[in-house]
């Protein structure tokens, strides 16, 4: 995408895939308005022992993680000056926006008494000394800069050159918050499963690491979906620009994230003798080694030959996205056994959410890339709006 203007798809608004997507939406809302007015027990299996499910383990901690697109470019092209990914940044905060909002839509649904939740905004009820409080006051901050980061593509459909130009003049602060906010919430979300203690797992419970392996895991998680989404939009031929020699580049970003992630995930593994439970048989055993097996299969495949074709890349980027969703969902639920006799398994109300969720982030990223510059122009495109311009 580099070098290309950014312009509307244009097009047709109800397409083939919208059409598919908006029943998973509406169903979505519907089970959402039930649980809202009939309770959380109405719709899910969370109980005294296990106060989430999915729609945190998968919704908020891997959606969020899915979502990471933007904050990983943005520190690539704004901290680390690399300006030949500017223009995957601004497709990239979009699927990030939606994410983080599906994210925090999650929260509001499971909270018990979702009627208590304008308390968060009230200074006397504030928790500084709270991982869930730092983690949402960061998330609602975060999805307020984006939409900010977001705003000059409105402004430039609209045509508002004053109003772009005065938010230009101090994007580079809100650039900077954006780069910051992620850090701090995303190894929060790690710090989380710390006061379980012994209910986590051994095999996930890392303690003082697990804020570590939470932020390494969004890096991985963040270049892996541009990645992905980059080499979705080019095989549908909704862009026709070549952009394999950047996810190439990006690649070489990704192996040192992960190559730190997986030594300090193994060293911790054998340096608090837990070598044993890898080989004990069950399924904790099994999950730990599709993990790891995840990630460091692209670990060696980016070392080959593969590197250097786009469908190599792509599955490059499916196996760290799903390793490292695994791992969130491991010891944020799978790993983690209250005892007392609890037991969760996810309802079909709760899986219908969460497929409504990701069915909302499609369509509207579909539609707002139709209507907003975020995608370059195709070249066909581009050649119809210089003779409208001669004309």
């Amino acid at each position: 995408m580099s070098n290309h203007a950014l312009r509307p798809l244009g097009g047709k608004l109800l397409t083939f895939s919208i059409k598919i997507l908006a029943p998973l939406v509406i169903i979505c809302f519907l089970l959402v308005a039930k649980r809202l007015v009939m309770g959380i027990g109405d719709v899910s299996d969370l109980n005294g022992g296990y106060p989430w499910g999915i729609w945190i383990a998968f919704d908020l901690l891997i959606g969020t993680g899915f979502a990471c697109g933007g904050w990983a470019l943005a520190w690539a092209v704004y901290v680390f000056n690399r300006g030949e990914y500017h223009d995957l940044v601004r497709p990239a905060l979009l699927a990030s926006l939606f994410g983080y909002s599906m994210g925090g839509l999650s929260i509001t649904i499971d909270l018990g008494r979702y009627w208590n939740m304008p308390n968060f905004f009230m200074p006397a009820h504030f928790n500084p000394n709270s991982v869930l409080f730092e983690t949402a006051v960061c998330m609602t901050i975060y999805i307020g800069v984006m939409s900010l980061e977001l705003l000059p593509a409105l402004l430039e459909r609209l045509g508002w050159k004053v109003s772009l130009r005065r938010l230009n003049s101090v994007m580079f602060f809100i650039i900077g918050l954006g780069a910051l906010l992620p850090s701090m919430h995303q190894s929060s979300m790690g710090s989380l499963m710390i006061v379980a203690g012994y209910k986590v797992h051994p095999l996930w419970q890392s303690y003082e690491l697990l804020p570590l392996f939470s932020l390494l895991t969004a890096f991985i998680m963040g270049f892996s979906i541009v990645i992905f989404e980059g080499s979705l939009l080019k095989a549908s031929n909704t862009v026709k620009q070549d952009e394999t020699s950047l996810f190439r580049k990006l690649t070489n970003v990704i192996k040192v994230f992960l190559c730190l992630f997986l030594v300090l995930r193994i060293g911790e593994v054998v340096w608090h003798g837990k070598l044993p439970l890898v080989f004990a048989g069950d399924r904790y055993a099994w999950l730990f080694i599709a993990e790891i097996v995840l990630l460091a299969l692209p670990l060696v495949m980016l070392q080959s030959a593969m590197r250097h074709s786009a469908r190599g890349l792509f599955i490059s980027a499916v196996c760290l996205l799903l390793g490292a969703a695994l791992w969130r969902m491991n010891y944020s639920l799978i790993a983690y056994d209250p005892g007392n006799g609890y037991h969760y398994f996810p309802t079909a109300s709760e899986i219908l959410i969460s497929i409504g969720f990701v069915a909302v982030e499609i369509a509207a990223y579909i539609l707002l890339t139709r209507l907003l510059p975020i995608l370059p122009a195709q070249q066909a495109r581009s050649e119809r709006i210089k003779e409208e311009i001669k004309l």
